[in-house]
């Protein structure tokens, strides 16, 4: 990220390392079941993307899962959940390294979801956004039987038209907020968050899922920044004109996706509110956690079915999780 000087505002760096795992290889990565390991932060909503795409496609056999600790130090993630503090198929300590193997002398943003292969520990891409989309277009031969469209053809442009709002708005927006250093710039981008957040309670109001009747690309986007929204971008990056809770349609819809299998068995709001008030010292630079708000909320009864809607499609709903990617039951 870079903030320019004359508005303060906060710019989101492209991804630097953009290579494609694709069906043909066409970027010399070729879709190969066991070779490649998907790097993530449980705290992170654009690692968060790709893990519920990777569990709603049952991809878990195909590629392997590695959960960094929410706080990173100044040598960027680390594996210190791991034994010995290396990741145990990977062997290193931190992410950096798979980038430096892919380009020595690197010295840019250090980011997650990241894709690395195993056999020579080389960062393939941190490509956040075009990693889902591939999942879902290029990986399909690897998918499990009864895995859902998130993707349909007849559907894409309409799907694009609705993430590259959410993006701009909701997903990048509350960041845009959060790291504004002067009032305009934070009140422009929070007011485009509310307008965009309105217009999203409004569409959900008559419709259980943004595009079509079933999940797609589109509701795993906006999910992951609903389900941080209360916890984090509330209070800590000052997006608090309403809080998710106050928007019955848009609070509904996110409870009905979190007990939907893939989606909350993928969320750990301890390691949400840990990295984001103990990392952003310029934010909160005491370094203090609050305790809440009760993640228990996110289990009581939504109504949503009323509205119609087939989750899954003609498909079938993911199974448990692997037992070494549970997270913790909410207390």
């Amino acid at each position: 990220m870079t903030t320019t000087p004359d508005t303060k505002e906060f710019k989101r760096s492209p991804s630097h390392f953009a290579d494609r795992i694709t069906a043909d290889g066409a970027d010399g990565w070729p879709v190969e079941a066991g070779r490649y390991r998907l790097v993530v932060s449980r705290a992170c909503p654009w690692a968060n993307r790709a893990m519920i795409v990777r569990r709603l496609l049952g991809l878990e056999g195909a590629i392997s899962l590695a959960i960094t600790d929410p706080i990173q130090d100044e040598r960027s993630w680390r594996f210190t959940l791991d034994p010995g503090d290396r990741d145990p198929v990977l062997g290193i300590a931190y992410l950096s390294e798979a980038y430096l193997a892919r380009e020595p002398g690197y010295t840019g943003g250090i980011s997650v979801p990241a894709i690395v292969d195993v056999p020579s520990g080389t960062l393939v891409t941190n490509d956040y956004q075009q990693i889902t989309l591939d999942l879902e277009r290029e990986w399909t031969a690897l998918h499990r039987p009864g895995a859902p469209d998130l993707y349909p053809e007849h559907l894409r442009d309409e799907i694009d038209a609705v993430i590259e709002d959410v993006y701009r708005d909701v997903n990048n927006g509350v960041y845009m907020a959060g790291f504004a250093t002067r009032q305009r710039a934070y009140e422009q981008v929070a007011t485009r968050l509310f307008e965009r957040l309105d217009a999203l309670e409004e569409r959900l109001s008559t419709r259980r899922y943004l595009v079509g009747d079933t999940i797609t690309e589109a509701d795993v986007r906006l999910f992951v920044t609903l389900v941080r929204f209360d916890a984090v971008y509330h209070g800590h990056f000052k997006c608090n004109r309403t809080k998710l809770t106050e928007l019955p349609a848009l609070w509904a819809y996110a409870r009905d996706l979190f007990q939907t299998p893939g989606f909350g068995d993928t969320v750990d709001f301890d390691h949400i509110t840990r990295h984001y008030y103990a990392v952003h010292r310029q934010i909160n630079p005491t370094g203090i956690v609050p305790i809440g708000p009760d993640p228990r909320t996110w289990l009581t009864p939504h109504g949503r079915e009323s509205l119609g809607g087939r989750p899954f499609g003609d498909g079938t709903p993911p199974g448990p999780p692997p037992t070494t990617e549970t997270v913790p039951p909410l207390t």
